[in-house]
């Protein structure tokens, strides 16, 4: 009984913890979302993507530095306490929830995988100059510019985008996928997909997922920008406008873990729209985000994990909060027989 009450009740402070965690970042992101909006896409894609992952986190840090030592340290091995139901059923929605999170992360693993192999095989290896991963000619109805895969990304480019782009603009549009390989996004595509559903049934405010999206496509916009110099924000620009005219009616590529220039949908109208705005203003020099803000805020980043991480581990280490812990956890088994 000692081991399946530890269990259960580690499921059930993983779905707590995590759900929580999810109420506070969705009400902390609803007060800074119209803040951070005159931000670079840069910093802002970084702050979703930290609000994204943090339930996650958050409950993970709990669950290990917390929980379990104050279990181990605390609970008789002949414990008298059972598993009620109520527990149970908390452990259950927990263990679906993890289940779902794990067969999510598999399948775009999967998917991606299918989806490169299925690609290489029609497709030819064509050289581009700067680009900093084994790039393919690939015939296909859309018009293709993608960075696919995660640990192997790889590059595949539709035969109608060489022709339709003169080579100023194909220059811009790998300049943009190269930024997307810079900041890994494909990981962090696949790390949030695993985070939506760690919670069996209960949504983090998925609308982060689309703000993210947009956000690190106009950082990748802002990035090839800001390399080549205004010239590049018009050609980049020019190229989103050739491509998108050359988007079929009603066909959307597979989206698994990978870096679409214009995936059709999401790059329809208002999105599409804002892109093109923004690089003509980075074009006239009306908007320029210098290069420290980004290096400081990743630094700020970085810097409060590690402090959060030492203050845990710190805190964790001292046997009146384990002990202070294991008589929550006493309360909360009571209350759930």
């Amino acid at each position: 009984m000692y081991n399946l009450l530890g269990i259960c009740l580690a499921l059930a402070a993983l779905l707590i913890v995590n759900a929580l965690a999810s109420v506070l970042t969705a009400a902390f992101w609803r007060v800074v979302s119209r803040l951070t909006k005159n931000w670079s896409a840069a910093t802002r894609a970084r702050l979703i993507f930290v609000c994204r992952t943090f339930p996650m986190a958050a409950a993970l840090l709990v669950i290990i530095f917390f929980f379990v030592p104050s279990y181990i340290a605390f609970e008789p091995n002949q414990t008298s306490e059972i598993v009620s139901v109520k527990l149970a059923l908390l452990a259950l929605f927990s263990a679906i929830g993890i289940a779902l999170a794990l067969w999510r992360g598999f399948a775009v693993w999967f998917v991606t995988k299918r989806l490169v192999n299925d690609w290489q095989t029609y497709s030819e290896t064509v050289f581009l100059e700067n680009s900093p991963i084994p790039a393919y000619r690939i015939n296909h109805q859309f018009p293709v510019v993608a960075v696919v895969g995660v640990l192997c990304p790889k590059l595949f480019v539709a035969k109608q985008i060489f022709d339709s782009l003169n080579n100023d603009e194909l220059a811009a549009v790998i300049a943009h996928e190269t930024a997307h390989i810079t900041a890994r996004d494909n990981l962090k595509h696949w790390l949030m997909r695993i985070c939506r559903d760690v919670l069996a049934i209960i949504p983090l405010n998925r609308s982060l997922d689309k703000e993210w999206t947009e956000a690190i496509e106009l950082a990748a916009d802002e990035k090839a920008a800001s390399l080549r110099g205004g010239a590049a924000a018009l050609d980049l620009a020019q190229a989103l406008i050739k491509i998108a005219r050359l988007v079929p009616a009603g066909i959307k590529p597979t989206m698994p873990a990978g870096a679409f220039l214009i995936d059709g949908e999401a790059e329809s109208g208002d999105a599409l729209t804002r892109r093109i705005q923004r690089l003509a203003q980075f074009s006239e020099r009306e908007l320029y985000f210098p290069i420290w803000q980004q290096r400081f805020s990743s630094f700020i980043t970085w810097s409060c994990f590690s402090l959060l991480l030492l203050v845990v581990v710190m805190t964790a280490a001292d046997s009146d909060v384990l002990a202070a812990m294991h008589g929550e956890v006493e309360q909360i088994v009571r209350f759930l027989s």
